[in-house]
């Protein structure tokens, strides 16, 4: 996915939904603070995306131009609609969000997560894509290894799920 494509679903969210802010917290949120990421990052062609004001839209918004849709078979992409407990986050994720607005998402915001708050995210869902993602993240310096510490207290994690995921930022950073 291209920063213009996330755009686009940006706009289509918020007008689907009837919002002015569209939450991204996917892995193409990478797209809102790192407009020209690395390809690696870019593999997924679904943006996760939830309405702020009107979170009980985003069945519509799934429905309207999700995997499968007309919208999906015309472009080549798509948005799942998703909720705001999907992403397990550090507490004051919400202050850090990357704002895109503009011509492109004609008036509608998309608040993408800021990347170390989407590594957290991505170390605490764990499967092998998610993985990859927070390696890359690591391997082309977009993480910092302190920031991501310093979150990890700061998130709502089982104490051995805490442990592992340190396990797992202090592994990507191995190379440092």
């Amino acid at each position: 996915m291209t920063r213009s494509e996330l755009e686009h679903i940006i706009r289509a969210a918020g007008a689907i939904a009837n919002d002015t802010d569209i939450v991204v917290v996917g892995s193409q949120s990478i797209l809102g603070q790192f407009p020209r990421a690395p390809t690696a990052l870019l593999a997924s062609m679904e943006a996760d995306v939830y309405p702020l004001h009107a979170q009980d839209r985003a069945d519509l918004i799934d429905g309207s131009i999700g995997e499968g849709s007309v919208f999906h078979e015309s472009f080549g992409y798509y948005a799942q609609g998703v909720g705001p407990r999907t992403a397990t986050l550090p507490s004051g994720w919400q202050r850090r969000l990357v704002r895109v607005k503009n011509a492109n998402t004609r008036g509608i915001t998309g608040l993408c997560l800021e990347v170390n708050d989407l590594a957290i995210s991505k170390y605490v869902a764990g499967r092998e894509k998610d993985l990859e993602f927070t390696a890359a993240l690591a391997q082309h310096a977009m993480t910092s290894k302190a920031t991501l510490l310093a979150r990890l207290p700061k998130t709502r994690l089982a104490a051995g799920l805490r442990s592992l995921i340190r396990g797992r930022i202090l592994r990507d950073f191995s190379m440092d």
